[in-house]
């Protein structure tokens, strides 16, 4: 047995919860916060068989996908003012990160 961490930008997440509805895939989602750009995020967990592990992330790649987006860093704390950038920058967001854990114990009560 496998447990599926998928965390996603909250764009991708109503996408991906209907998706693996209509493939009968079963999750918990969490609201979670991104430490980079401090945006709203959804992390799905996911507990599925070894052999379903490809079908499932079939459906995340099919559900989320990457955009630019432009953002104004936050100023620093302390002493890290030389390498501030104070003007907006465009960076990567979305997609998803995805982490395959081994399940040692499954119990359901």
């Amino acid at each position: 047995m496998k447990l599926i961490l998928a965390v996603v930008q909250d764009k991708d997440s109503a996408r991906l919860a209907q998706n693996l509805v209509k493939q009968g895939i079963r999750a918990t989602k969490l609201a979670s916060t991104g430490g980079f750009l401090h945006a709203g995020n959804s992390t799905f967990m996911i507990g599925t068989q070894d052999e379903q592990v490809d079908d499932v992330l079939r459906v995340i790649q099919a559900s989320c996908r990457s955009r630019e987006q432009v953002v104004t860093p936050m100023s620093p704390m302390g002493n890290q003012l030389e390498s501030y950038v104070p003007y907006p920058v465009t960076v990567q967001v979305g997609g998803a990160t995805v982490f395959v854990l081994d399940v040692a114990q499954f119990e359901q009560f």
